[in-house]
């Protein structure tokens, strides 16, 4: 059994067909532990506008990836998670509703990261910029990275391993000291900003989201998870004392929760219907 291909750009990419894919596989096909129709999967993607064959490619390519097996019953195919797709799956899951901006507990240290690469080896700059900012680093100045999360270091030395940079960096942990200002630190390394525009965006949506329809509960649902699937990477979730007052993340995180919970059943019993259940 091939070892399904995840990358962190295709979880929180918007509207693909494949994204949205994902998002039904792991809140409703996850919890049910049973295989789920062809017609069922393709009847959900088009609330979202995904055309048929859109839907059929995204189930043929998500298999490809490892994380579905197909059987025939008739004429009709049904489809089941892989042992290595229900593993992402719940991994995924984890991580998204145990997350909460701000919500994080620190002792005041940091990890810090100490790797540089020369200008001419732009493509390898690039990947390592890349890969660390979607680990949950940030950089304040050229060849430095920071996260408050000591844990991440084995993330670190996952990417400096794979890059072949491993012997060319250093790490240690610090607690910040007398000059300058750790919150201009911390500024200068992430676009707080940014991710506070994109929760307020989030917060903006959601609560003016009224469904009233069977459909409307599993589309309102469904987008709710799909969205909020992105924050746990955009967001390097740094404690609260680190953050802007009145941080937006807070409120989204919030909202998600009760959402969430408002919504659950009656988008779950939308979903049994169109499964035969």
């Amino acid at each position: 059994m091939s070892v399904p291909v995840v990358s962190r750009r295709r979880e929180v990419s918007g509207g693909s067909a494949r994204s949205l894919l994902t998002t039904l596989l792991g809140e409703y096909v996850l919890p049910a532990e049973r295989p789920v129709w062809t017609s069922t999967l393709v009847e959900s993607l088009a609330l979202f506008d995904v055309e048929e064959k859109a839907a059929r490619q995204a189930l043929s390519r998500t298999a490809a990836e490892g994380w579905l097996e197909s059987d025939r019953v008739g004429r009709r195919v049904r489809w089941t998670l892989t042992s290595a797709g229900r593993h992402l799956l719940a991994e995924g899951a984890g991580r998204i509703y145990g997350f909460g901006s701000g919500a994080q507990e620190w002792d005041g240290r940091w990890l810090v990261v100490l790797v540089s690469v020369p200008e001419t080896l732009r493509d390898l700059r690039h990947k390592l910029r890349t890969r660390l900012t979607w680990a949950g680093f940030g950089s304040p100045t050229a060849g430095v990275w920071i996260t408050p999360h000591l844990s991440a270091e084995a993330d670190a030395k996952l990417i400096l391993d794979e890059l072949d940079l491993s012997s060319q960096a250093m790490s240690y942990l610090a607690t910040y000291g007398a000059l300058g200002s750790e919150r201009a630190m911390v500024e200068r390394a992430w676009n707080l900003a940014d991710v506070g525009a994109r929760y307020q965006s989030f917060v903006d949506e959601f609560s003016a989201m009224r469904p009233t329809t069977p459909d409307g509960f599993l589309r309102a649902q469904t987008l709710l998870v799909h969205e909020w699937r992105r924050f746990p990477f955009l967001d390097p979730q740094l404690p609260a004392e680190l953050l802007p007052a009145k941080w937006s993340g807070t409120t989204a995180t919030d909202l998600f929760n009760e959402l969430h919970l408002r919504w659950r059943t009656r988008a779950q019993e939308r979903w049994s219907e169109l499964a035969g259940d």
